[in-house]
């Protein structure tokens, strides 16, 4: 992990929910691999439910039969997951994502299956065993399958360590621990608990907390546990949501840093919900796609794509593969909110940051309803004359300036680059 670059990756939620399989991971790391290795994605995500010979779709079947071994661990379903047959587990995907030249996660619950609990199976390096660490007055209020561990009981640590391990020999580099970045403080000492096994595994591994709203009051501990949490709950493609994300990204932006990141969440872009309907696509407009990543770009967001890869038509591709945008992403340091005002009547939004090579970005946004014709004085971001490059387009727009003329649809945005 580039500890000065939020992870760029693809998770399987957004298409396919709980009911991902092998081939589709396959062709998912076979097309990051051929079209957008070289623009910095890398981590191929397979999200919940993996364990779960019946999952079908973005539903959950409660209280229903999980896959596990003799130590009372999660393995994939063999019937969506041929290769991990044999007691392989992760390790043959794992395997084929790597000699692409990429990175592979998975998604995990908080605790342990309580499944196990039931059946009082036994921990690896312990003499306790499911039951006796389990605290099954800790449950997840959308999900049936886990209780949670409790860390005051021996053979907690034991349980921990042994997953990471098991993960490790796997090779696995990312995980995204869900039911627990907002269930704090009550399961604090559950998710330092988590943190250290997995920091103590052998194995370098992204670790990121769902789902949110993350607590702000609890930023400080959330950059010592993990690498990157989630600032919302799922975000999917509504105009609400993303308007909505402004002010979380404002409230968050200051706490972004080297190894730690804030989370806005999955881009809900291209082909979603393939498990409903193949036909089934964002939402979102052409504006408001080049808004999202344009505002997570320069408030520095992991950046997770949503969408089934293979189906990307020429405008979803240009999102994800645009130079200037992906350097504004990578390169962005102090980002933050400028002003938040109304300019004939439309509210605009204003952000900048440094650029790490020099100069600054700026991004543009028109919340309003209507398109807009704005001037923007440098003087907003205490610069001076600059040449201007904006962003999206490539073009190089003025040379010596101190301010420019913008014209913004609705529910648009534009990106400079100022030197």
């Amino acid at each position: 992990m580039d500890k000065f670059v939020a992870p760029l990756g693809w998770n399987s939620w957004d298409c396919y929910g709980a009911a991902v399989d092998e081939d589709t991971v396959r062709k998912n790391a076979d097309f990051m691999a051929k079209h957008l290795k070289e623009y910095g994605w890398q981590y191929i995500v397979v999200d919940i439910q993996w364990y779960e010979p019946a999952a079908k779709n973005h539903e959950y079947n409660n209280f229903t039969s999980l896959c596990t071994d003799e130590y009372s661990r999660l393995i994939p379903a063999a019937n969506r997951f041929p290769s991990s047959a044999g007691g392989k587990g992760f390790t043959v995907l794992a395997e084929y994502v790597h000699s692409l030249g990429l990175k592979f996660g998975i998604h995990i619950m908080r605790g342990i299956p309580r499944q196990a609990v039931h059946n009082n199976t036994k921990i690896k390096g312990s003499q306790r065993t499911a039951r006796e660490i389990a605290k099954m007055s800790s449950i997840c209020a959308w999900n049936t399958d886990m209780y949670g561990v409790d860390p005051s009981k021996e053979g907690a640590k034991e349980y921990y360590d042994s997953i990471f391990e098991l993960y490790a020999s796997w090779g696995v580099d990312f995980i995204k621990c869900d039911d627990i970045a907002r269930e704090l403080p009550h399961e604090e000492t559950e998710l330092v608990l988590l943190s250290n096994s997995l920091k103590n595994c052998g194995r370098d591994m992204v670790l990121s907390l769902s789902p949110g709203p993350a607590l702000l009051e609890k930023a400080e501990l959330y950059k010592q546990v993990a690498n990157m949490w989630r600032i919302t709950d799922d975000f999917w493609d509504k105009w609400d949501a993303l308007y909505n994300m402004f002010e979380r990204a404002e409230k968050w932006c200051t706490h972004s840093g080297a190894g730690h990141w804030p989370d806005a969440d999955m881009l809900p872009i291209g082909s979603l919900r393939q498990d409903y309907d193949k036909s089934d696509s964002t939402k979102f407009t052409k504006d408001e796609q080049i808004t999202m990543l344009t505002l997570w770009s320069i408030f520095r967001s992991p950046l997770m794509i949503g969408g089934e890869m293979t189906k990307f038509d020429n405008f979803t591709m240009s999102l994800v593969t645009n130079k200037n945008i992906m350097e504004m992403h990578k390169y962005s340091r102090n980002s933050h909110q400028v002003w938040r005002k109304e300019i004939d009547g439309i509210e605009h939004i204003l952000w900048t940051s440094t650029c790490a090579k020099g100069g600054l970005y700026i991004a543009i946004f028109n919340t309003g309803n209507t398109g807009s014709n704005i001037t923007l004085n440098f003087k907003d971001v205490e610069t001076d004359n600059a040449n201007v490059k904006e962003l999206w387009s490539g073009e190089e727009i003025a040379k010596g300036v101190s301010s420019i003329d913008i014209s913004l649809p609705e529910h648009g945005a534009k990106a400079y680059y100022l030197k």
